[in-house]
């Protein structure tokens, strides 16, 4: 029997099919829960987790792991080991694991008996964060007999090497985690934990070469090849060259060019030329940024030849390297004329931090600093200006010209610099309280800011007036309650609410995480509705790890007169996460960043609010100085 639909059905079936879920912040309880943990309310929380209802309990306990109040974990472990529901366990094990301290530790190591093997897997990861050196013992002698436990068990030695806990009883355990058999957050977390370690040695030599160079995933060939840096042997210095032959992913080349600077630059210096000229711009930038550390004053001719077709950010990593074992006047009025000649703000800005290798320079520089209206211009001026304090051939006799100029560009009122400078004059390395006597331009300075709009300016302000007057360091300012969640607004939200960025390098579209990150998706839509981001520049990019955008400066100092409160969900970063920026706990604004790859140093610490859907190829190619032209929410 034929069907027959008219025009009119067709439409309303395919508009029923694409219709977007509304989120579940439609149930009033969800928000309370959510409203409770914006508020830092750890006692109203804690009466959630006795509630009939599992899917309150889950929510009060992810509460908690944003909340991070010491106080919440005994509870939390009641909840590990009494909870008849396995997903409220499993949040509970994450939950500890984010409060980390003694009685986290208690409540865990029960758990790792349980059945849940999902359970098993979280409480492991979680133990790698509280556990002390005593109890590292009982993840050694963990049998890990499935994929999920060994997953677990993986990240808990990740964790544990972070915290400098490792051992070589640990590094035998993890390079097996390496073997092809074994899963790929396995893998991963194996290749992590030996790149990010502390520990040096030969041990596991040959599994990290294999994993570097055969491994079927990028992500932990990239990691393994930065683990290389410490083989420090011939063998891995051949294998680093292969890799920088015959790898297609730039991430891993990337990683390989880093792991160069462990090795005598007198047999890595044709590597290094070589990743100068490579196709991935990521990779030339990481390469110079090895020459600047590790260059001596024979590379100094072949670096000088490559000056002049390199990239802007190339280029002056390159002439501070030559700089920095020659700073001839030659060479000074060479960069002096790159920059006069500049139209771009970010290459001027690179170029004065070159200058300040040269401590002659300090007037030029600081004449910058105090014309310019480029903000970009001006905070690097002012770093430039205070990083010449350290150089080796910096004449106490010039100091009453620097605190002059110090004292200047201070009350001109701008908070990047204030900051900057005010971090100078409280090192007490550099023994400022000896030439300055009248200090109240700094009191002064300090009275034109306010919380929490100048938080980066305002601690370095009050630690330099300690300084000065003899006290000790003040504890940092905290950003006070001050920016309720627009509960309506997130109401609003579709579930996978999608969002487009337009770039001048092509498109990018996100997918926002409402419900695990409620607040920061509220704020992140308001700033996009208010053409916030558009015409915004990226102002950071570390090959290999993110780009950062949202400051409305262009120099990621710009905050505005409000702070939201950071929101920890139970999800990794991976590539193509988007996370929001901060100086620290609940002061996120309105800079973000999107991952190149797996950071698993961020996760729990950082608010991971959406991903990347479609144009990582676009988030690869953006640059320092690449503009977001627009941001819209995508119906």
């Amino acid at each position: 029997m034929r069907l027959i639909f008219s025009s009119t059905f067709l439409v309303m079936v395919l508009l029923s099919c694409t219709k977007k879920e509304p989120n579940h912040f439609a149930d009033p309880v969800l928000i309370k829960i959510a409203d409770l943990q914006d508020k830092r309310t750890t006692d109203s929380l804690l009466s959630f987790l006795h509630s009939e209802n599992a899917v309150y309990r889950k929510a009060a306990v992810l509460a908690l792991a944003s909340v991070q109040d010491s106080l919440a974990a005994p509870s939390l472990g009641s909840v590990l080991l009494e909870d008849q529901d396995a997903d409220v366990r499993r949040a509970a094990a994450f939950a500890l694991g984010q409060t980390g301290t003694f009685a986290s530790a208690n409540s865990l190591i029960p758990s790792l008996q349980d059945k849940d093997h999902l359970l098993v897997s979280e409480a492991l990861k979680a133990a790698g964060k509280c556990f002390s050196k005593n109890d590292v013992g009982i993840l050694l002698n963990y049998p890990a007999t499935d994929s999920l436990t060994t997953e677990g068990l993986s990240w808990s030695f990740y964790q544990l090497g972070l915290r400098n806990l490792s051992d070589s009883l640990i590094e035998n355990k993890a390079k097996t985690f390496l073997e092809a058999k074994y899963s790929y957050q396995t893998r991963l977390g194996a290749a992590h934990f030996f790149s990010r370690s502390k520990r040096y040695g030969h041990s596991f030599e040959e599994v990290i070469i294999e994993a570097a160079q055969n491994d079927q995933s990028p992500e932990v060939r990239m990691a393994s090849a930065s683990a290389l840096k410490k083989v420090r042997k011939e063998k891995a210095l051949s294998v680093l060259a292969d890799i920088l032959d015959k790898e297609k992913d730039e991430r891993v080349r990337v990683g390989a060019v880093r792991s160069l600077s462990a090795f005598p630059v007198a047999e890595t210096l044709p590597l290094l030329m070589k990743a100068l000229v490579d196709k991935n711009i990521h990779v030339a930038i990481a390469s110079s940024e090895v020459i600047k550390n590790v260059i001596t004053p024979d590379q100094k001719p072949e670096i000088l030849k490559a000056i002049s077709s390199a990239n802007w950010r190339v280029q002056a990593n390159l002439y501070e390297a030559i700089l920095s074992v020659d700073p001839s006047d030659k060479i000074v009025e060479d960069v002096k004329a790159v920059y006069n000649k500049s139209q771009n703000h970010y290459q001027k800005a690179a170029l004065l931090l070159v200058l300040a290798r040269v401590t002659s320079t300090y007037p030029f520089i600081g004449d910058e600093l105090i014309k310019t209206k480029v903000l970009v211009i001006k905070s690097a001026a002012a770093q430039a200006l205070t990083k010449i304090n350290g150089n080796k051939d910096f004449d106490v006799k010039q100091k009453p010209a620097f605190a002059q100029l110090y004292e200047q560009a201070i009350l001109d009122g701008d908070v990047a610099v204030m900051g900057t400078i005010a971090s100078a004059l409280s090192d007490s390395t550099f023994d400022y309280r000896s030439i300055i006597k009248d200090y109240r331009f700094l009191q002064t300075a300090k009275k034109k800011l306010s919380l929490p709009k100048d938080y980066e300016a305002l601690h370095p302000l009050e630690e330099a007036i300690a300084y000065f007057e003899g006290r000790k360091k003040p504890e940092p300012p905290k950003n006070q309650y001050n920016h309720p969640i627009n509960w309506e607004l997130v109401k609003s939200i579709k579930k996978d609410q999608e969002v487009l960025i337009t770039t001048t390098k092509g498109e990018i579209i996100l997918q926002l995480h409402v419900e695990d990150a409620p607040g920061s998706v509220a704020n992140y839509v308001d700033l996009v509705r208010k053409k916030y981001f558009d015409q915004k520049f990226v102002h950071r990019v570390v090959p290999n790890f993110v780009i950062q955008a949202g400051c409305y400066r262009g120099d990621g100092y710009g905050s505005e007169d409000y702070s939201i409160r950071s929101e920890f969900p139970m999800k990794n970063y991976k590539t193509g996460s988007v996370g929001m920026a901060s100086a620290g706990k609940d002061t996120e604004g309105t800079q973000w960043f999107i991952t190149h790859s797996p950071t698993p140093h961020l996760d729990g610490r950082y608010t991971l609010f959406a991903d990347v859907l479609n144009g990582m190829e676009v988030v690869d190619a953006l640059e320092v100085g690449d503009q977001i032209l627009t941001v819209t929410l995508i119906d």
